[in-house]
Order: structure tokens, then C-alpha cells, then sequence
């Protein structure tokens, strides 16, 4: 462990003392990224950042490997780090990119890396050649804000090497730890605001690299599962494979081509609704080191409880794909495909099957569940010994379970506006749901062998799986909301009135509003929270604020103000410059009775 560290230590310093060379070197030779429409940035900034990557990857990897078992991904990963560079000098089609990486990608397969999925030799060859040219220019796609694609592959690179340590592959840790070093040196000056990006020098070197690394490990399993040999290389590389997927159904469904440049990637969306770039990086870091996570379990099978993380992650994977997909980010309709509004051709034709959706997404839940359910029942050797009970008994559990859900109402509600009465309905849908299958279970099997435990178990999970999905987007855009860059907003009354004025406000997409909190002239109120916002004080703590200039903007939602409060509310915010609102409730009648 102390080589892997020093060794790490070692590529950090040389990509930090590397980087700021190759800068210079883009800047007096005039290899800059110029500002596009169809590109995130907005100012000149230097590229060849990915040379110094793979500078200090191939040339540590030699270090580290001197026997040459590597030899052939050293020279794959130059013969991609020379594509990527002269793409950035002279803009290679492409179609010309395309067919060298297609051969870059049969030399791997050629000395024997194989993802191992199929039996077939020779569709395992093709669809391996697939997954390296694929992963390859997922990686080239997510290098569209700063630091992203850097950070996506240190947590990527860090999953390979947890693996090959327990693999017993030293050299392919020690040039792990190698690529990793390189790219924490050259992301301390790419995070943003960057100074240099890695171009395609670097995102083609870092896709091509990892994903031959998981053809490895994928070989490397010997007596693992078809899922774990499937499903862990994908997980360890969960948010190229999400952007990428992503990006490409939505341009097709919206008359784009999926080879053109947008600023309609996952990233781009989470800024979209107000996130600052910085935590829109953090939010798909966050995933992508979850998917490591449960990619890791799922490899090492150390408990069991991989396969079914790895499928809750994925059902929730498309929830939140569903989800970035309602967010404008085309300025018009193309063809007219794309109609105008928030929601995309891909939402429409969604929601107007969504009720078929729902059903199917709970099918999976229930059985997921009822899964989860038995393997924390039954831990190590009985589960297996039990899983029988589980095989017969499952189709029993879905019939049933559907047939309450959707008894109850469960299929009535709209997601976006999910509420206490809808977890209500679910409350009853799953309480009834269990009563029924142990009812059956009792009828049929007389309950011989079976577990009062998992049915609690069971019915619990289902119950929060249930609420969880169909808040999803409330809890999503809560989180987003209340982290979104935007004017700092105080309210002035914390009753009714201003939680109404909460809600308003968060479901304004034409405002950008950073809620700091209340404020309320009621004592008792203050270090109370409403809505989930802290009551900061009284009419004294709005005035520290303002005068401190830490707030841009006032909401009065006090409908009993007093008028010398009011006047001198005017006279403070008039005083330091401060936008002062207030909210108007009132039924006006239409038609006369």
C-alpha cells in the first residue's frame, strides 16, 4: 500500500508540474478553445492539458511495469493520445476518429481482452470491440464542463483499483494509481473555473484506458456470475454510459443528430435549473461513485446485496433520467419535432403511456423488494436453502400486490404532485397487498416453511420504495432548489402565508431565488424551521442582514403587518438598495350567484 501511495504521490507531482507547461505551450502556439454556441465555455482557454495525462500515465505505467505485461495497453493508450492530439490540432471528421479507434480497439482484442459476456468467441469479440470504442467516446462526450470528466475518471480508475488489489494484479494497481495521480494533478487546474482542458488528448487516452481496464477485470473473475461479469464493468463506468445513453436517445427524439454538439448533457441540464456548475460536477461525481460502490460489491459479492442495488440504482437511474429529460435546453423546435415548453417529444410520448410505466416500475419494485426482503431474512448459507420458498411463492406476491395497488388508487396520482394522502393510498395498497399474499400463501401452501419476518420486511421496503419513486421529482427538485445559485431571498412572516410563498417561489421557473430563510416579529418563532428553512429572528436581524449586505431581496408574506413595521420595512430595503415584494392571495368570484 505505501508503493501504490508513493507511486500516486509520484504522477501527481509530475502532472502538477507537467500541466502548466503544456498551458503555455497551447497559449504562445494558439491551441486555445475558442467559444461556440453549441459549447459550454465562454472564454479562451488553453488545451493540450490531456497531454501532460498521458505523458505521465504512459510513461509512469512503463515505470511501473517494466516486464512489459502491460505493454499492449501502453501502446494502445499512445496510439489514442496521438489520435486525440491531432484532433486537437487540425480537427480530424469523425468518421476518421471512428475508424482508428475501431482499430485501436481490435488490437486489444486481438492479445486477448474480452469482456466475457457471451460464449460465442465471436460475438463476444464484436460486442467487446463495441464496448471499447463506445466507452471510449463516452468518455470524449462527458468532457463538457470543467472537471467533470477528470473527476468521473479518478472514481472510476479508484473502483479498478480496489479491484485489481483484491485480484491479486499489482502491476495493473500500480498503473492505476499511476492514472490516477495524473489526473488529480492535472484537475487542480481543471476544476472550475479551468485554465486548461484536457481536449481530446485526454478524454479519448482516459475512455480507451479504462475501458480495456474493465475488459481485464472482467476477465479476471473466473468463478463470478454472468450478472456480476455484465453488470459491474457498467456500474464502474455508470455515468459516461447514463450521459452518453442520454444524450443520444433525446437528440434522435428531438430531429438532432446525435454526433452534433449541444449543451443538452446531464450536466448542462442540472445548471439549467439553477444549479451552479460546480455542484452540477458534484451531483454526477456523487452517482458515479455510487455505481462504483455497488459495481465493487457487486464484483466482490462479499453479501449479497449487490445485484439488488445495482437494479434499485438503475430503476433509479431512469427516474432521474426522466426527469433531466423534462428540462428545457433547446432554444427552439427543430422541424417542428420539438414543441415549445419544458417537456421534450421523449416526456410526451412518456407520460402519455405513463400509467403503463408505473406498472411496470412497480412490478420490479415489488419483486425487488420481496428479493431484499428474503436475503436480510436469511443471511450466508440460508438463503440458498430457502430460495425456493422465495422462486414459488414470488408470482403469488406480484399478482397479488398488483392487483390492491392498483384496487386502491395507487395509479390516480400525478408524481409531481405527490403528498401525504398519496403515501396514504400506498400505505393502505401495501398494508392490503401483504395481508392478501400471506392469506393465499396460507390457503395454498398452508405456510409451511415460510417467514412471518419477511412479509414485515417486505411490506416496509415496498412501502418506502413505493413513496420514494413517486416523490422523486418533488425530492429532486427540492434538493436542486434549494442549491441553486440565484438572488439570497429572505421572507418577512413565517406563518401560513409564508409557506405558501415557499411553494411559489420554487415553482417559478422564470426566477432563480436562493431562499436563505424568515424572518418574524413573534419571538417564539425564532430557531423554528417551515418548509424545511430556519427562522432567522426578528426585524433586527433583517436589518444586520441588509445593512451587511448579505441579502438581495425581501418577500413580505405577513397579512397582519403593522403599518409603522411596514414603513420602516420600505425604509430599510429603500436604504440598501433591496427589492421588496409582497404576496397577494385573494379568490375573485367569476360569475355572480
Amino acid at each position: 500500500m505505501l508503493q501504490l501511495l508513493t507511486t500516486y504521490a509520484l504522477a501527481f507531482a509530475a502532472a502538477a508540474a507537467l500541466v502548466p507547461v503544456c498551458r503555455l505551450i497551447a497559449v504562445h502556439t494558439g491551441y486555445v478553445a475558442r467559444p461556440k454556441a453549441d459549447r459550454w465555455h465562454q472564454r479562451h482557454t488553453a488545451l493540450l492539458g490531456g497531454v501532460a495525462i498521458a505523458l505521465v500515465a504512459l510513461a509512469g505505467g512503463w515505470l511501473v511495469d517494466l516486464s512489459g505485461q502491460l505493454r499492449v495497453l501502453l501502446l494502445v493508450g499512445a496510439g489514442v493520445a496521438v489520435l486525440g492530439l491531432t484532433d486537437d490540432v487540425v480537427n480530424l471528421r469523425p468518421s476518421t476518429k471512428l475508424v482508428v479507434e475501431i482499430a485501436l480497439a481490435s488490437v486489444l482484442v486481438y492479445f486477448g481482452y474480452r469482456l466475457h459476456w457471451f460464449e460465442s468467441l465471436t460475438l463476444d469479440a464484436l460486442v467487446t470491440l463495441l464496448w471499447v470504442v463506445g466507452v471510449t467516446n463516452a468518455f470524449n462526450l462527458l468532457d463538457n464542463m470543467d472537471g467533470l470528466c477528470a473527476g468521473i475518471g479518478i472514481i472510476a480508475a479508484g473502483a479498478f483499483l480496489v479491484g485489481a488489489l483484491d485480484a491479486a494484479q499489482p502491476l495493473q494497481a500500480g498503473y492505476l494509481a499511476v492514472l490516477m495521480g495524473a489526473l488529480c494533478g492535472f484537475l487542480v487546474y481543471n476544476f472550475s473555473p479551468a485554465s486548461i482542458f484536457m481536449g481530446d488528448t485526454g478524454s479519448l487516452f482516459i475512455g480507451l484506458t479504462l475501458s480495456a481496464l474493465a475488459l481485464d477485470a472482467a476477465g479476471a473473475g473466473g468463478g463470478a456470475g454472468l450478472l456480476s461479469i455484465v453488470g459491474a464493468p457498467v456500474l464502474l463506468l455508470l455515468i459516461p454510459i447514463f450521459d452518453t445513453t442520454l444524450v443520444t436517445v433525446l437528440r434522435i427524439l428531438s430531429g438532432r443528430k446525435p454526433s452534433e454538439g449541444g449543451r443538452d448533457h446531464s450536466s448542462h441540464r442540472l445548471v439549467a435549473i439553477g444549479l451552479p456548475e460546480r455542484t452540477a460536477v458534484m451531483v454526477l461525481w456523487t452517482l458515479a461513485a455510487l455505481g462504483a460502490l455497488i459495481g465493487i460489491e457487486l464484483r466482490l459479492a462479499e453479501s449479497g446485496l449487490g445485484l439488488p442495488a445495482a437494479v434499485a440504482l438503475v430503476l433509479a437511474m431512469m427516474i432521474f433520467a426522466v426527469y433531466l429529460s423534462r428540462i428545457r435546453v433547446y432554444d427552439h423546435a427543430d422541424a417542428g419535432l420539438v414543441r415549445s415548453g419544458r417537456i421534450t417529444p421523449f416526456v410526451d410520448n412518456l407520460m402519455y403511456k405513463r400509467r403503463a410505466a408505473e406498472v411496470m416500475l412497480d412490478l420490479c419494485l415489488v419483486a425487488l423488494c420481496y428479493n431484499v426482503a428474503y436475503r436480510l431474512r436469511f443471511e450466508g448459507a440460508e438463503y440458498p436453502a430457502n430460495f425456493q420458498q422465495f422462486l414459488t411463492s414470488l408470482p403469488i406476491v406480484i399478482a397479488a400486490q398488483m392487483v390492491t395497488l392498483f384496487a386502491v388508487g395507487a395509479y390516480r396520482g400525478v408524481w409531481r404532485y405527490f403528498g401525504l394522502m398519496d403515501g396514504v393510498t400506498f400505505f393502505k395498497g401495501v398494508g392490503l397487498g401483504t395481508v392478501a399474499i400471506v392469506t393465499t400463501l396460507v390457503f395454498v401452501y398452508r405456510f409451511e416453511n415460510y417467514s412471518r419476518g419477511v412479509f414485515v420486511i417486505y411490506g416496509a421496503l415496498l412501502l418506502l420504495a413505493l413513496t420514494g419513486s413517486r416523490a422523486s421529482f418533488r425530492l429532486i427538485s427540492e434538493f436542486i432548489r434549494r442549491r441553486r445559485a440565484g438572488d439570497r431571498l429572505l421572507i418577512y412572516g413565517a406563518g401560513d402565508a409564508g409557506s405558501l410563498v415557499v411553494r411559489e417561489l420554487q415553482n417559478d421557473e422564470h426566477r432563480h431565488y436562493r431562499i436563505l430563510g424568515f424572518v418574524d416579529d413573534d419571538p417564539a418563532k425564532a430557531r423554528q424551521r417551515v418548509q424545511g428553512y430556519p427562522v432567522l429572528g426578528g426585524f433586527d436581524t433583517l436589518a444586520v442582514l441588509a445593512r451587511e449586505g448579505a441579502v438581495d431581496a425581501v418577500v413580505v408574506s405577513a397579512r397582519d403587518l403593522r403599518p409603522d413595521r411596514l414603513t420602516a420595512l420600505e425604509e430599510l430595503c429603500a436604504a440598501n438598495d433591496i427589492p421588496l415584494s409582497r404576496l397577494h392571495f385573494r379568490f375573485e368570484q367569476l360569475v355572480a350567484s
